[in-house]
């Protein structure tokens, strides 16, 4: 039940990806061939970057409909009272951000709701849509918080899926990349997952290798990882010589019957609007 519920939100697919870590080599290889000024990797084969067709393919989620966007209010009765029409009761939040929503919290609460009724069917998919915008779409470097915001979007279930929640994520990717690429910053937020995974897709070379499929001689060298580790400069080194650049990688792939009006119009060139975001994505 709760699963079709997911898929009337565009939400169903995202939610069954984990979270990813420990490439932070890859990421710093990336982030030091970034061009803010164009919002796309310059490497030797040309330029490159994550488009919308990544996002629905990797993320399932829509890229067509309205904007992620609205009037934003820190008061703490708007915090309140957005909190209690979501998740039935005040919510938890950051001591010194109190426009912030714990999400350890909101799982707490998601997790006692019976889904005996309607009502609390949605308002578990409610609060699990909320941990998905804060841990893995719209993501801090706490990954412990999310921002009061998107609770308006939350609130008529009917209309959930009517937002372009992956236009808006490519958008907290550009975004985040560009703070990375300064000089200064020595961390990244944003949504890693879909970074890695597209990188994955696009760049063969720089998907982790399966430590099982490794000859014993390497495999002994070997610990507890599942993957085989790599440096920075192994991954500057993969990009610099990569032999071929995976252009159209979902070729033949099974689209589910509610992505494929989204997959239809991911060619656009349309602007990519969030809430703190606003920028102009081309094909």
């Amino acid at each position: 039940m709760v699963e079709n519920y997911l898929r009337a939100t565009g939400f169903y697919h995202v939610s069954r990806i984990g979270v990813i870590r420990g490439f932070h080599p890859m990421l710093a290889a990336l982030v030091e061939r970034w061009r803010p000024e164009t919002h796309t990797f310059v490497l030797l084969i040309g330029e490159v970057t994550v488009t919308l067709e990544d996002v629905a393919h990797i993320f399932g989620l829509p890229i067509d409909g309205e904007p992620v966007s609205g009037w934003t209010d820190s008061s703490g009765e708007f915090v309140q009272s957005q909190g209690i029409a979501i998740f039935g009761r005040e919510p938890s939040v950051n001591g010194n951000v109190k426009s912030y929503i714990k999400l350890g919290w909101v799982r707490r609460i998601r997790d006692a709701e019976p889904l005996d009724t309607d009502e609390s069917i949605r308002r578990y998919v409610r609060c699990h849509i909320f941990c998905l915008l804060g841990s893995t779409l719209f993501t801090d470097k706490s990954t412990a918080y999310a921002h009061a915001k998107y609770l308006p979007l939350l609130r008529d279930f009917e209309r959930i899926h009517t937002y372009s929640w992956g236009s808006a994520c490519l958008a907290h990717l550009y975004k985040a990349l560009c703070r990375a690429s300064r000089y200064d910053t020595k961390e990244m937020d944003g949504p890693l997952n879909l970074l890695f995974v597209w990188a994955w897709e696009r760049m063969p070379c720089l998907a982790p290798v399966p430590r099982q499929t490794l000859p014993p001689a390497v495999e002994s060298f070997g610990t507890d990882h599942s993957v085989v580790i790599k440096t920075v400069e192994t991954f500057r080194h993969d990009i610099d010589y990569m032999q071929e650049f995976e252009w159209r990688p979902y070729d033949g792939l099974f689209v589910p019957d509610d992505l494929h009006p989204h997959i239809e119009v991911c060619d656009i060139i349309a602007p990519l609007l969030s809430f703190e975001c606003g920028t102009l994505r081309t094909k």
